[in-house]
């Protein structure tokens, strides 16, 4: 079927599941009687096409909503305007969740319209003869999939709304009426957002509800189709769970010893939990003579352990397996196997989350373990040389004793000490409650040296772990364009280090590097940090094969291209054999997670295109992603171009003042969605290194100038071009998958910029050169990016997705207007009531807009 055809059949099929039936439920949805909404549904729909009418016109967000009351509300005073704005936002919030929960139960229809990148996928390869089969099925030996749900906030749903958001989508697929009328009643009275800021447990509690409801299921479906297609007997684990909440100090210093320590309690009951559900379905299947005392162990086992806090708590995993793999003997042998495939069932689930259900990863900064590491030189004989710290940093690697001690840091230390060396030990003991895979990794963020991970060591073998029983991966974060240039030669003096290579052969011979794409995309710019990943992978693969380690990436991506989000299965599709992609690990987090793998349905095809990238990476390598240095020179040139023009820009006096002014970005730590502060040194002035790549990408969202996720390309294609070099980069684009995917989520972020809004500022006397300097940009960027990609429109190939964020970015324009507006208040006003209130009106707005772009985060 021509492509042109499919896609068509796409778009109407997207228009008449998703389009047509918003439309419908959403007039029914602006009649609802809501407390304080007095004819807000029928206003909406008048207001919302007044801003689209004059923002066309660059006239300012004051001007809009000024001449709107005028003509639609001209009796009220200030005050109430002010109100019906708050309604206008109450109902824009539910809009954006009907329209996410329309789309959801569309997915079926819309989401997957072909198996091409999916689990079927492979199987119909797999069948075309036992020779392809065979392949896979090595494959899949040495393939595993790894997806780490982080500590950032989900969305900005409180659980309550996911909960109505859940019904409503089931409701959805059968079109029941009723249901979703009284669904939407209950929605327009739920509260939208919680009224203190979340702890770091609560944020876990959210993303637990993921792993208990989504994840369990999914994971579980996906693994028996492969063991029930490829032969796998379970003994190599494909699928893997990570977790950061509880565990992530670098990203939120709020995380304690005691908040580790409880999370990793949670997980371990929430996974027990989720066992005895299954148990109670197995109970009432296995009712044969002879089961009755094993049944009545192993169910008092699941109990205890998922609704009694236990006072000695364990790993299970193996008790459990042994029980259930006997009464699976007995079933074979005596019972015709009637019902085996629950038990089987049952133990695929405990092989694939044992007694830990995630792995709880623990992170900290380099600079925070120097200074912890320093001073356990002063406190404990360590056999670390006096002169240590005047040392180089060769002289430091030869002169670290790696000597053990049972130091135990004295309460009366500060917090940050103490916590670093409390967690090296609760560590440990985590292991033995949930199993060694509870807590096995630490991450070093912002690593720069060797150093930083052999001191790292010296930390643990101090605090009571033994050399030759230090089950533990130490792994380093390299995060800015200038630490991923120097990440080989860090990881070369660590390969040839006597005591790390001891280690390493201890864990099997393998190395896992974490790689950050949202600092490096604020470092460099979004060009730059994608090449930087690039080529740091290709060296570091080098590197790791040279020694004979085998190599994870653990790619810390966001859920926006801005932050390494995007189409992130054509990513690894699109790695060579360069580039180590037998174990693919990335972190989910942002609205990916809600977007992504909200549903059992979306979560397992989303799994699937991951594992099927990895597995077709490998097995049909595309020879010509392999980059000739002709191709890497061009590459390289662009992103050389591109990182000159965003250091540029950054280094514009008015940039930070720029964001502060017309962006969100002071008040983002008001709104109660995450319990990490904005910014490192929150108590120190806004300084752009200090901006936590979040909050940077979050602002220029809010403002529709997506300048993390193009600034600088438009500008690099104009060298190219006019150095007469056009033809070869048109080539590259249609040969590489990585300039190709890298090109079309570049075009995603612009799809979702919108300089009309701020078009008013043309004319500013302070910010007109510099918002002119940023569209200037844009306009260039997109046109050549049309001329590149041979297309008419941004994102022409992705008809339906271009489709969807369109509508989407029509429903919160108003939300938008309403933002800028409340801003320029803000500017104008030293009244302290007023300013609250237009404080809280800026706040409620971003909810919306963040929610209504999915991967805006």
């Amino acid at each position: 079927m021509p492509s042109t055809q499919r896609l068509t059949q796409k778009e109407t099929t997207f228009n008449y599941e998703v389009v047509k039936r918003f439309e419908l439920y959403n007039s029914l949805f602006q009649t609802l009687p809501f407390y304080q909404v007095k004819d807000t549904g029928i206003l909406l729909p008048f207001f919302s096409s007044h801003c689209e009418k004059e923002v066309a016109g660059n006239n300012s967000p004051s001007a809009i909503i000024e001449s709107f009351f005028k003509k639609y509300a001209p009796d009220i005073d200030h005050r109430e305007q002010l109100n019906r704005l708050f309604r206008f936002i109450q109902y824009i919030e539910r809009q954006v969740v009907l329209f996410d929960a329309i789309e959801d139960s569309s997915f079926g229809k819309v989401g997957r319209s072909d198996d091409s990148g999916t689990l079927q996928n492979l199987i119909q390869q797999a069948s075309v003869s036992e020779q392809a089969r065979a392949k896979i099925s090595e494959q899949l030996k040495e393939f595993s999939l790894r997806l780490v749900l982080t500590a950032h906030p989900t969305q900005f749903y409180p659980g309550t709304v996911l909960g109505i958001m859940t019904d409503l989508i089931e409701a959805l697929k059968t079109n029941d009426i009723t249901s979703i009328d009284v669904l939407l009643q209950q929605l327009g009275k739920t509260p939208f957002f919680n009224k203190t800021s979340p702890t770091p447990v609560d944020e876990a509690v959210s993303l637990v509800w993921f792993l208990e409801n989504i994840f369990y299921h999914a994971l579980s479906g996906i693994q028996s189709k492969l063991e029930e297609e490829f032969e796998l007997d379970g003994s190599h684990q494909v699928l893997e769970l990570g977790f950061w909440p509880g565990g992530d100090r670098d990203g939120n210093p709020n995380v304690t010893t005691e908040t580790t320590k409880e999370i990793a309690t949670l997980l371990r009951q929430t996974i027990f939990r989720c066992y005895y559900r299954d148990f109670r379905v197995l109970k009432r299947r296995i009712t044969f003579r002879g089961f009755d005392d094993d049944l009545a162990t192993l169910e008092k086992l699941l109990y205890d352990n998922a609704f009694n806090p236990q006072e000695k708590p364990k790993d299970l995993q193996p008790e459990l397996l042994k029980s259930l793999r006997s009464m699976r003997d007995t079933l074979l042998t005596s019972h015709d196997g009637l019902f085996v495939n629950i038990v089987d069932n049952l133990i695929q689930k405990v092989q694939l989350f044992g007694s830990y259900f995630a792995t709880l990863d623990i992170r900290q900064d380099s600079r925070i373990l120097r200074d912890v590491f320093k001073y356990c030189t002063t406190k404990i004989y360590t056999g670390v040389p006096k002169d240590y710290q005047n040392q180089t940093e060769e002289a430091k690697i030869k002169s670290l004793p790696f000597n053990q001690a049972d130091y135990k840091c004295p309460e009366t230390e500060d917090d940050m000490t103490r916590d670093t060396l409390d967690t090296i030990r609760l560590m440990k003991q985590i292991q033995h409650n949930n199993g060694e895979k509870g807590s096995q990794r630490f991450i070093i963020s912002n690593c720069q040296q060797a150093t930083d991970i052999l001191q790292l060591i010296d930390l643990f073998l101090w605090s009571g772990w033994e050399k030759d029983k230090l089950s533990v991966d130490f792994m380093p974060l390299f995060e800015t364009v200038n630490d991923l240039k120097h990440a080989g030669d860090v990881m070369e003096k660590l390969y040839t280090h006597s005591f790390y290579k001891s280690h390493l052969k201890r864990r099997g011979n393998k190395q896992t590097i974490m790689l950050g794409f949202s600092d490096s995309t604020k470092d460099g710019g979004y060009l730059m940090a994608n090449w930087s990943i690039y080529k740091a992978k290709v060296e570091l693969t080098a590197m790791a094969r040279k020694y004979g380690i085998a190599l994870a990436f653990f790619d810390g991506r966001g859920g926006p291209p801005a932050r390494g989000g995007g189409k992130t299965h054509r990513f690894y599709a699109s790695m060579g054999k360069e580039i180590a992609n037998d174990n693919i690990q990335l972190t989910i987090q942002g609205q990916t997670v809600s977007s992504q793998y909200g549903s059992v349905e979306t979560a397992r095809f989303n799994t699937e295109q991951l594992i099927n990238a990895g597995i077709t990476s490998a097995l049909h390598p595309n020879h010509q992603d392999l980059l000739d240095d002709r191709h890497k020179s061009l590459i390289s040139e662009m992103a050389e171009e591109s990182h000159r023009l965003f250091l540029a820009l950054r280094e514009d006096p008015l940039f930070v003042e720029y964001l502060e002014k017309f962006s969100p970005l002071k008040l983002l730590s008001q709104i109660n969605i995450s319990s990490r502060p904005t910014k490192r040194n929150p108590g120190a002035k806004l300084k752009l290194e200090d901006l936590r790549a979040i909050s940077f990408v979050t602002s220029w969202s809010q403002l529709k100038q997506s300048i993390p996720g193009f600034y600088g390309m438009g500008t690099a294609l104009k060298k190219m071009k006019d150095g007469g070099h056009w033809q070869e980069v048109k080539d590259l684009y249609y040969s590489s998958g990585f300039f190709k995917t890298m090109v079309d989520n570049c075009m995603m972020s612009m799809s979702k910029s919108d300089f009309r809004v701020t078009g008013y500022l043309e004319d500013d006397e302070q910010f007109g050169e510099f918002w002119k300097g940023l569209r200037d940009e844009f306009e260039l960027t997109k046109n050549l990016l049309l001329e590149l990609t041979d297309t008419d429109l941004i994102m022409e190939e992705f008809p339906v997705e271009r489709r969807s964020i369109a509508i989407r970015e029509k429903i919160v324009l108003p939300l938008v207007i309403i933002q800028h507006y409340a801003l320029q208040l803000l500017s104008k006003t030293d009244d302290e009531e007023m300013t609250g209130i237009y404080n809280k009106l800026v706040i409620r707005t971003v909810y919306g807009i963040i929610n209504a772009g999915r991967n805006l985060v």
